[in-house]
């Protein structure tokens, strides 16, 4: 039997703010819609704003509104022009061709639906019920003995309690710690192995064990009667979070790390700390069953037991800012990570909000403050908290959030998993992204990432356009950067009066993309006579032509696009949606035009006569003609019909 204080209050003490529903981010996968090939799969869009009905009136309304039908028409325009690309290209192809672009795009597909799935897998977080089954079977920091058949079973008194309300009244008579109480129950046929099974229920929700007798309907009844039923275990563990029954320890900051090791400090502001159940945080995060179990070892939980006092644990603001303390504990209860409650409580003045003000991060977003608490679940080894930060984080995935989210994620210290979210909406959404300014933001690693992948959605002639145009940017970066500081700033500055571009070092700029055009798929790059592809050969950035345009051996052009006519050069299309529903309805047309083909000249056909009954007729009496003149004339001429032959 686990170490634990000795006084409970006598009534429940309600929590403030430990109500609130709002913002809440339960732990989960993300859905995707699959539509068609799959190339329209996604799984955030590019709104994701908590905005007020009245707000988003207000955004329809005016210059928003004409502005959004211009982008609307740009994107369609955009699309009409892939599509029309795509047409031109398949004019001339066969329909056998085609139908292999379209099997292509069709196993690329089933690809990137595997790869989406891959990538939103991650370890299984424990749930609050595994914990309690684990609590229940381990035993950690028990405070009262339950003796039934001879037998005892160590158990939580705050945790029964509040699931059972004659545990309730029961413990209610008995509150000094370690107490045993003898049970005598009433109810016909419960051995040790069911009443063991009753207090796995009351843990986890479950009985935790087959047994017959829990399907007679008699004895459920006569369990109910004496017992009472209980409410579901996030209901009652909602309640016990709130009220905080028979509490036993209490959580206290400071920013002195030497109060911090000898688990000290003054007793006058216990009613501003945070009360919890030892039992539930130690088995919630092994950080603080670790540090009670070092307290039981050194003899600090005697002086506790003796005082008749909760066990204070005094925790480092510098690691865990007290703002996050209630997020945190109401996710140990709940499996829910509730940022509101960051907004909801008011402000005490805490070492962490001076920082944070000094700082200048008094006013973060909400993403921000998922990535500190995601840093401060990690110490704890709380993965629940864990997860549903991350899923806070990749909800608030945006234009506006995405550079931020990169670069944390790229960190040692980030989020794996939200990384591999942030680059697939950086693939999802490239034509967005390179038409903006993030664009330029974006990192070398980052951008060689996405135009590598073959689900990016954009054409190849504007992957090679605006990568030069981000080549030009890093460049004129450099440019500013080698200037002298007394020009740094002034009218004559590069930043001011800017860089022409045949004043671009050429050299240079070839230095900053190479690493990057030997991804751009220059062989379906649409149309043929690609403008932007010939600039590029002109300047000398990309030195071949692409392989497509070069003669073969049998006087051809080799197709790129094909796997069985590649002849060397073929390169996978990328999964981009405007060339494959293009590619799909080109196919329904050829195919439809194949049928009526097939169908006019099976009438052609059917309106010839078949000569083959007049042959049939007419052989008896060729045969008959014949064989009466062999008889008829001298044998010794040779017969001018062969007997039997089909004229």
């Amino acid at each position: 039997m686990g170490a634990n204080a000795s006084n409970y209050p006598h009534s429940c003490s309600p929590r403030v703010g430990g109500n609130s529903q709002a913002q809440q981010t339960f732990i989960g996968t993300s859905s995707y819609s699959h539509q068609g090939f799959g190339c329209e799969s996604k799984l955030y869009s590019l709104d994701h704003g908590h905005e007020k009905p009245q707000d988003k009136k207000k955004k329809t309304s005016g210059l928003a509104t004409l502005k959004k039908k211009f982008i609307k028409r740009r994107k369609s325009s955009r699309s009409a022009d892939h599509a029309k690309q795509m047409r031109e290209l398949l004019s001339g192809w066969d329909v056998r061709d085609v139908n292999a672009l379209v099997e292509e795009y069709e196993g690329t597909s089933a690809l990137k639906e595997l790869y989406l799935q891959a990538n939103l897998a991650r370890p299984e977080a424990r749930t609050l019920q595994k914990d309690m089954a684990e609590l229940y079977q381990y035993k950690y920091c028990t405070d009262v003995d339950l003796i039934f058949q001879e037998t005892c079973f160590p158990v939580h008194r705050a945790i029964l309690a509040a699931r059972c309300p004659f545990f309730k009244t029961l413990l209610s008579s008995s509150p000094e710690y370690g107490a045993e109480i003898i049970m005598d129950i009433n109810t016909a046929g419960i051995d040790m192995p069911m009443f063991s099974a009753l207090l796995h229920y009351l843990y986890t929700g479950e009985f935790g064990m087959e047994d017959s007798r829990f399907q007679n309907v008699d004895i459920l009844v006569q369990l109910s009667e004496e017992f009472g039923t209980p409410n579901s275990l996030d209901v009652d563990m909602r309640a016990l979070f709130d009220y905080m029954c028979y509490y036993d320890v209490v959580l206290s900051f400071s920013s002195n790390s030497d109060l911090v090791e000898t688990f000290g400090g003054s007793q006058n502001c216990l009613d501003e700390e945070l009360r919890a159940h030892k039992a539930i945080i130690s088995s919630r995060s092994p950080f603080f069953r670790h540090l009670l179990q070092r307290r039981i070892r050194t003899g600090e939980e005697i002086t506790d037991r003796t005082l008749r006092t909760p066990t204070r644990i005094i925790l480092d603001e510098s690691i865990i800012p007290k703002k996050y303390a209630k997020v945190i504990l109401n996710c140990m209860y709940t499996d829910v990570v509730d940022l509101s409650v960051l907004h909801s409580s008011p402000s005490v003045g805490s070492l962490s909000e001076v920082q944070a003000l000094v700082a200048g991060k008094l006013n973060m977003t909400r993403a921000e403050e998922a990535m500190e608490l995601y840093h401060i679940a990690l110490f704890l080894e709380f993965n629940m908290l864990a997860q549903g930060c991350e899923d806070i984080i990749a909800e608030s995935i945006s234009l506006d959030t995405l550079i931020a989210i990169l670069k944390w994620s790229s960190q040692p210290y980030g989020s794996k998993w939200v990384h591999r979210q942030a680059l697939h909406f950086l693939c999802e959404e490239f034509t967005q992204v390179m038409t903006s300014e993030v664009f330029y933001e974006l990192s070398k690693d980052h951008l060689l990432t996405a135009i590598q992948s073959d689900y990016l959605q954009a054409s190849e002639q504007d992957i090679l356009k605006y990568l030069i145009k981000w080549g030009e940017h890093q460049l004129m970066k450099r440019i500013a950067d080698r200037e002298p500081n007394l020009l740094s700033g002034t009218a004559h500055s590069v930043n001011k009066r800017g860089v022409k571009r045949r004043d671009l070092d050429i050299e240079e700029l070839r230095e900053i993309l190479s690493p990057l055009l030997p991804f751009v798929r220059i062989e379906h790059i649409l149309p043929m006579n690609s403008e932007v592809l010939s600039d590029a050969m002109k300047r000398g950035l990309i030195s071949t032509p692409p392989s497509d345009m070069l003669p073969t051996s049998e006087g051809g052009k080799s197709n790129a696009w094909l796997r069985q006519k590649n002849a060397g050069i073929y390169v996978r299309p990328r999964l981009f949606s405007p060339y494959v529903e293009e590619a799909k309805s080109v196919l329904d047309e050829m195919m439809v035009e194949q049928t009526d083909l097939v169908r006019l000249r099976m009438v052609r056909m059917s309106n010839v006569p078949d000569t083959l009954y007049m042959v049939t007729n007419a052989v008896p009496q060729c045969c008959h003609v014949i064989t009466h003149q062999q008889v008829s004339t001298n044998q010794s001429s040779p017969p001018s019909v062969i007997a039997n032959e089909i004229p």
